[in-house]
């Protein structure tokens, strides 16, 4: 949550914006054992009905969070009015990097896989489990998605075929709606709002705009 403290401030001078730490992570409880997106689905309920009752909300989230939102989204529709995703996990991760990167690879690149397949199975410190779904609509809301510019080029031998694989990931997260965007955050590795906070901020207040114009104002 601390990370995307100055992006909330600078979205709070127009807007009401909460964050909050997901269990496993930050200032929250330490999970009892493995989660899955039903958990997070239930966990982000809660915080929402706490703060926002039953008022519409736009979810803007990046990586993991990212792909959270986009799984929630389409089950709650009557209160999902937009997203925002930043760089979201790819709805299929564990297939794809088991596709890009083979079994046989060694050294840094094996380790990748390997780190990430470990991370999908629940070896986290949310012990959540990272299962591929496909994607799912959740209508005509407004989304943006922002993609990051460069991430693997560091990695010898695949780094192209990865960035392939993310780029494409995220061209499928367009499903989800019928009013979706997608674009490159020019100069910047994964975390977009760090490397680029203005681009974060003007795609969550264009889609908060959107989602206004639908009824009333929306809670982030």
């Amino acid at each position: 949550m601390d990370k995307l403290a100055d992006l909330q401030k600078t979205l709070s001078k127009k807007d009401r914006v909460c964050s909050y730490d997901r269990l496993g992570e930050g200032a929250s409880d330490r999970p009892d054992g493995l989660q899955n997106f039903a958990d997070s689905g239930r966990i982000l309920t809660a915080v929402l009905d706490r703060i926002a009752g039953d008022g519409p909300v736009v979810l803007a989230g990046h990586s993991l969070g990212g792909l959270i939102a986009a799984r929630y989204a389409p089950d709650h529709q009557d209160r999902v009015k937009g997203l925002v995703l930043m760089d979201a996990t790819t709805p299929t991760l564990t297939a794809d990097i088991s596709k890009v990167i083979p079994e046989s690879a060694t050294g840094q690149v094996a380790e990748l896989r390997a780190q990430t397949l470990a991370v999908n199975e629940g070896q986290n410190p949310e012990k959540i489990v990272i299962a591929d779904a496909e994607v799912r609509s959740a209508g005509s809301i407004p989304v943006e998605i922002i993609k990051h510019d460069k991430q693997y080029d560091s990695v010898p031998g695949y780094g192209p075929a990865l960035e392939r694989m993310w780029s494409e990931g995220q061209r499928r997260w367009r499903a989800i709606s019928s009013r979706s965007t997608l674009g490159t955050a020019a100069g910047s590795g994964h975390y977009v709002y760090v490397d680029r906070p203005d681009l974060a901020v003007r795609a969550v207040q264009r889609v908060t705009a959107q989602a206004a114009g639908h009824g009333s104002r929306p809670t982030r």
